[in-house]
């Protein structure tokens, strides 16, 4: 018995936690990009005029396009995967060529910019970076090779071949975004000194990327940037949001601004990337130009692409921030997942273009609303601390209710002996719980897509168990004979086989919401709201108690007939609800199609949702219920 548990926990686990195929992909994807932008950058050092200047340069230009080439295979299939491998051919064939730096240049860019377009990846920081804070970690893990000032000439400089980059060459400072730099401070150099810095958490990552781009850029020069910025509309337009000042190269501000603007308002910027209002735009910026790339293959006839960025446009764009915005408006968060719901079916469905192009208009306006919202500087203390107590409460109470029906059904049966199976069921979620948090703080990022997953095929799992409970404990509430069966047949089995069961269930039903609550309080955790948000989660996790020290209490004076029959009630009820529940995840992630319901009403907490898909997944776990107690009540007749 032991070894098949040992076997399905495994197998549970490996589809409840967090997959790392996603975020080896967008790893492998930024890698890529990396390397292109490495050869835009360096390429010029490699040739000029048509002949090589530099053998070991131009040999390693060579060497990144091939590896572009084979990590571009390696990729998950993608309709857009063949013209990307052609790109890379001519990109491979002009340097073997020898061919122009800005020729080279161009093609590098314009592949990873086609890149991104086929496997999108987040090009800005989750939240504003804090430029001091880059500066300190500068001093601290960069200047004794790269040097204080960035000149490249630190302490440990002479002894290292390559030598490090000089930060204050503007030349190249100007093709080196700072996106770049991330991606350079996250992943390290290959055949140089320079070391991952993955260690760092990624808001350290970026703040240390944005103060390494203004080291080319004197801060004498802020003051005019500043003015231009404030004063010349033009100038805002180019950089209207975070991810454009990430994602855009000084030399492409140079070509719309000319240089001495360009280097002011890059002066400025980088060291005020508050100026640009609240980051959270940029993620929503990524979902409208989702929306307006699936529209635009649509209309071009490649449904499965469309299809492919509307999903991107909430997992990547705007799933990050659905904590936040449930904890300030969960009612706007349930009208964006309709309204994306409502135009991934649209497209599966053929629509008319108009049609399609109607709803992924209606998904923009509810982002503009969204965007303003998180915008809004309503963060004080009491909306922190009511946030974060309800969060917990209604993340935490479906958990909460099946594990106290658990124990108390133990107790009525008079198996103290198996309640550890239990108890270390749920204490190994949270030990989980706290292994997940560890790895989407410091090993991985858990995508949109993994965490819908975890909760869809968790919910399935457990609503899938606590139907054949429920069926058995309303079949004992029927018998005349239920005590003895307790005391001889049900003592013996959970004696053999069952507690792990019961051990398997409450981590599963614990993890999944542990999992949930972890990554929303990720999403709302700022240093400076520390004391309401933990506050917050105090005083639900008293109330918590109370609730289940007042379950348990109780469960206790119940006859044991009118017990059984309560918690199946309740197990069935849950049941049901995790159903929907897990439908609603795994369409999200994109796993199931989607057929909306007009006029439904949208009742999360009950688990109900606008779709067939969500309805029929409850409506046939209401009849296996029906039938199961219809066989109950005849079996009792008949006995």
């Amino acid at each position: 018995m032991a070894y098949r548990f040992i076997l399905v926990v495994a197998l549970l686990v490996g589809l409840l936690l967090p997959q790392p195929g996603r975020a080896a992909d967008d790893a492998a994807i930024q890698t890529t990009w990396r390397l292109l932008d490495y050869i835009a950058v360096d390429y010029p050092g490699a040739v000029e005029d048509g002949r090589i200047i530099s053998q070991s340069e131009y040999e390693e230009m060579v060497e990144f396009a091939g590896s572009v080439r084979t990590r571009l295979g390696q990729l998950p299939f993608h309709s857009q995967q063949a013209q990307l491998v052609a790109d890379v051919t001519t990109l491979e064939a002009a340097i073997a060529a020898r061919a122009r730096p800005e020729d080279v240049a161009r093609l590098a860019r314009g592949l990873a910019t086609h890149l991104l377009n086929a496997y999108p990846v987040p090009l800005a920081p989750a939240k504003t970076p804090d430029v001091p804070r880059g500066a300190a970690l500068y001093a601290e893990q960069c200047a004794s090779c790269h040097g204080l000032s960035g000149a490249g000439d630190g302490p440990a400089a002479a002894n290292l071949d390559p030598p490090p980059i000089a930060f204050t060459d503007r030349a190249r400072a100007q093709e080196r975004s700072l996106f770049a730099l991330y991606q350079v401070i996250t992943q390290g150099l290959d055949g140089t000194a320079m070391p991952s810095f993955a260690q760092l958490s990624p808001e350290d990552r970026w703040a240390l990327a944005f103060h390494t781009g203004t080291l080319a850029y004197p801060a004498s020069l802020s003051a005019n940037g500043e003015r231009l910025w404030r004063s010349d509309p033009m100038v805002r337009a180019v950089l209207p949001r975070p991810e454009a000042l990430a994602g855009t190269t000084p030399a492409q501000l140079v070509a719309q601004l000319g240089d001495e603007r360009a280097a002011a308002i890059t002066a400025y910027l980088r060291r005020h990337p508050e100026a640009l209002g609240p980051v959270q735009g940029a993620s929503l910026e990524l979902a409208r130009t989702r929306l307006i790339e699936a529209v635009q293959a649509y209309g071009a006839g490649d449904r499965r692409r469309a299809t492919d960025l509307a999903l991107s446009a909430y997992l990547d764009g705007f799933e990050p921030f659905e904590p936040r915005i449930a904890a300030r408006d969960s009612a706007l968060l349930g009208r964006v997942e309709t309204a994306m719901n409502e135009l991934r079916a649209g497209i599966s469905r053929g629509q008319p273009t108009e049609v399609v192009r109607g709803q992924a208009a209606a998904v923009s306006a509810l982002l503009d609303e969204t965007e303003r919202t998180l915008a809004a500087d309503t963060d004080s203390n009491v909306t922190m601390f009511v946030g974060a107590a309800t969060i917990l409460l209604r993340e935490g109470l479906e958990a909460l209710l099946i594990v106290v029906a658990m124990i108390a059904f133990l107790r009525k049966a008079g198996r103290e002996e198996v309640l550890p199976y239990v108890h270390g069921g749920w204490a190994a979620a949270l030990v989980a719980g706290g292994a997940t948090w560890f790895a989407a703080t410091y090993l991985i990022a858990i995508s949109g897509a993994s965490r819908e997953l975890t909760e869809g095929f968790g919910s399935l799992f457990a609503a899938l168990v606590l139907v054949s409970v429920g069926i058995w404990m309303h079949g004992k509430s029927q018998a005349d004979n239920w005590q003895r069966y307790i005391r001889e047949r049900l003592s013996e089995a959970l004696s053999r086989r069952s507690g792990w069961v019961l051990f398997l269930l409450a981590f599963v039903v614990v993890y999944r919401e542990v999992f949930e609550t972890i990554l929303f309080y990720s999403a709302m955790w700022r240093p400076e709201s520390a004391a309401p948000l933990l506050g917050g989660i105090a005083c639900a996790v008293v109330v918590l108690g109370i609730i289940g020290w007042a379950g348990l209490r109780y469960s206790r004076q119940l006859p044991i007939g009118r017990f059984f029959a309560m918690s199946s009630l309740l197990v069935m009820v849950l049941s049901i609800v995790l159903a929907g529940k897990g439908i609603a995840a795994l369409q999200e992630a994109g796993m199931l199609d989607v057929q909306p319901i007009v006029g439904l009403p949208r009742l999360a907490i009950l688990g109900i949702y606008p779709t067939a898909e969500g309805v029929t997944a409850q409506i046939l776990t209401l009849a296996v219920i029906a039938v199961g107690f219809w066989y109950n009540r005849r079996s009792a007749a008949m006995s």
